[in-house]
C-alpha cells in the first residue's frame, strides 16, 4: 500500500497550486519528458497515441469539406517572409535563424518556419493561373518553431505539432465561407470529441493574426478559470495575394487576385484536455479520444483459470473497443493507480469470485462509479458505459464554464470579477483599441473573442463608458 499511496501523492493537488498540477500530471502519466533543448519536448508514445487520436480525426472531418494534404519545406529565405509587412512583424520576434550550410555561411539566411502562409504564396503564385485551378483547398501536417521566452509542455513550447490549412478562391465569399466552415469543424471536433465546450467568435484587430483581414477563433475554459484559445480560422482577404502576385484569368478573362484563407489546430489540445477533465489522480481522457479506452485488470491472477479468462474478455471486447490487459506482476491496487493517472476510460476488474458468478465489475475513471456486469452483457454494458461517460464529461465542462462566466456593466465590476472571480467576463465594448490596452495593462485580462451570438447586456463600454459596439468575452489566458 506504501508504493500505491506514493504515486497518488506525487501530483499536487490543483487547488493548491494548478500549474506544478498540471507538470505533475504530464510528468506521472508520462505524456511527455524533457529534453537537453530547452524549451522542446519529447512527447513520449502515451502522449503521441493522442496526438495521433486527434489527427487521424481531424484529417477525416477536414477530407469530408474537399481538403488534399500536401507538405511544404521547413525553411523560408528571408526575401520570401518579407514579402508581406504586416505578417513578418508580427513573427520576427519568435524566429529561429539558420544562418550555416555546413561550415559555410548562407547567402542569405533562411527561418524555421513559424507558420507557412508565405511558402504557400510563393506554390500558388506559379499553381494558379486560371479560374480552373481553384480553390486550392490544401492542408499539411508538420511541425513549426517559434521561439518562445516562456514555455510549458503542450501549451508553449519552442517546437509543436500541428495542422496548417492553406486555401486559396476566386471570391471573397468563397474564402469567407471556407473560413467559417473550418471554425465550425474545430468547434464540432472539441465538443464532439475532446468532451471540451467552446464559445465561436471573431477576434478583435488587436488580437487578429499578423497580415489576416479577420481571424476567427474557438475559446475554451480551463479548469483554474484561465482561456485557451484552442483553434483559429483566418480570413486573408487579396492581401497576400497581392504581396506575392497570386493572380489567375477569370472567366471574363481578366486577371485577378487569389483570396486566402489559414486555420490550424496544435498539439496545445492536449493540454485543454489535461486541464478541463484532469484531477488530483491524474489524467481523465474522454472515451472518444482516449487511446486506451479500458483496462481489463485481474484480481489474484495467479489463481487457476483467471488471466486464462481475462486474456479471453480482452480478445472479445477489442473488436469494439480499443482494450488493454494490464497482466504485469504488480498489486491490484497499483494498477488501478496506474489506470487512474493514465486517465483510460473504463476498467474492468476480474476475480476468481466474479468468474464464478459470471460477472465483472466495470469502474469510471471519472465518477469512481462502480457496475457489476454480467459477461454476457459486457460488450453492450462497456458500449452504454463509454457513451454516458463521454456525454458526461462534456456536460459537467459546460457546466464548470457557465457557472464561471460572469456579466460586467462597469469597469468597476469588470475589475472585481477579473480580481476575484477566475473565468469568461462578459462585457460591452465600444470597439476602441485604447481600452482593450487599458484593460489588458490594469487587469492583465485580454479579449477572447467577439462572439457570433451577439447580446446586448448593457448599452455602454464596460471600460470607457462610451456607447457600445460589441459584446466580448475577456479573460486571463494561456
Amino acid at each position: 500500500m506504501a508504493k500505491e499511496k506514493k504515486l497518488v501523492e506525487a501530483i499536487t493537488s490543483m487547488d493548491v497550486d494548478f500549474a506544478q498540477w498540471y507538470t505533475d500530471v504530464v510528468k506521472k502519466a508520462e505524456l511527455v519528458d524533457y529534453t537537453s533543448v530547452k524549451g522542446c519536448m519529447v512527447i513520449k508514445p502515451a502522449g503521441y497515441a493522442i496526438w495521433e487520436n486527434i489527427q487521424h480525426e481531424l484529417d477525416r472531418r477536414f477530407k469530408e469539406t474537399g481538403v488534399e494534404n500536401v507538405y511544404l519545406p521547413m525553411f523560408i529565405p528571408e526575401s520570401l517572409l518579407q514579402k508581406e509587412k504586416d505578417h513578418v512583424e508580427g513573427f520576427a520576434p519568435e524566429v529561429a535563424w539558420v544562418t550555416h550550410g555546413g561550415l559555410e555561411p548562407l547567402q542569405e539566411r533562411l527561418c524555421v518556419r513559424p507558420t507557412s502562409e508565405t511558402l504557400f504564396c510563393d506554390f500558388y503564385a506559379n499553381e494558379v493561373q486560371s479560374y480552373r485551378d481553384l480553390p486550392k483547398v490544401y492542408n499539411q501536417w508538420c511541425s513549426v518553431v517559434r521561439w518562445e521566452k516562456t514555455t510549458r509542455p503542450f501549451l508553449r513550447s519552442r517546437e509543436f505539432l500541428w495542422q496548417e490549412g492553406h486555401t486559396a478562391h476566386a471570391t471573397a465569399e468563397e474564402a469567407e465561407e471556407r473560413t467559417i466552415q473550418m471554425l465550425h469543424v474545430y468547434a464540432k471536433f472539441c465538443e464532439e470529441v475532446l468532451a471540451i465546450p467552446v464559445i465561436k467568435g471573431q477576434k478583435t484587430d488587436k488580437e487578429k493574426f499578423a497580415g489576416a483581414e479577420a481571424t476567427y477563433t474557438i475559446e475554451s475554459l480551463m479548469h483554474d478559470g484561465k482561456a485557451l484559445q484552442s483553434g483559429t480560422s483566418h480570413n486573408f482577404g487579396d492581401g497576400f495575394a497581392k504581396a506575392f502576385g497570386i493572380q489567375f484569368t477569370d472567366k471574363d478573362n481578366t486577371l485577378k487576385y487569389v483570396h486566402q484563407t489559414s486555420w490550424g489546430m496544435t498539439t496545445r489540445m492536449i493540454g485543454a484536455i489535461i486541464m478541463v477533465h484532469g484531477d488530483d489522480s491524474g489524467l481523465v481522457l474522454p472515451p472518444r479520444i482516449a487511446p486506451t479506452q479500458v483496462m481489463v485488470i485481474p484480481i489474484a491472477q495467479h489463481k487457476s483459470g483467471v488471466l486464462e479468462k481475462a486474456q479471453e474478455i480482452r480478445e472479445k471486447l477489442s473488436g469494439a473497443f480499443r482494450v488493454k490487459l494490464d497482466d504485469s506482476d504488480k498489486s491490484p491496487g497499483w494498477k488501478f493507480s496506474e489506470q487512474e493517472m493514465k486517465g483510460i476510460p473504463v476498467r474492468i476488474e476480474l476475480g476468481p469470485k466474479d468468474i464464478e458468478a459470471n460477472q465483472a465489475v466495470l469502474v469510471r475513471r471519472d465518477t469512481r462509479e462502480k457496475l457489476t456486469v454480467s459477461l454476457d452483457e459486457l460488450e453492450e454494458k462497456l458500449g452504454q458505459v463509454l457513451t454516458a461517460m463521454q456525454t458526461e464529461m462534456l456536460e459537467r465542462a459546460r457546466a464548470h464554464r457557465d457557472a464561471h462566466t460572469y456579466d460586467a456593466q462597469n469597469y468597476e465590476e469588470f475589475v472585481d470579477i477579473v480580481n476575484n472571480k477566475p473565468g469568461f467576463v462578459r462585457g460591452m465594448w465600444c470597439g476602441d483599441q485604447a481600452c482593450e490596452d487599458k484593460i489588458k495593462e490594469e487587469t492583465s485580462a485580454t479579449s477572447r473573442c467577439m462572439p457570433f451570438q451577439q447580446e446586448r447586456i448593457a448599452e455602454t463600454c464596460v471600460c470607457c463608458g462610451r456607447p457600445a459596439k460589441s459584446l466580448v468575452y475577456w479573460g486571463k489566458a494561456y
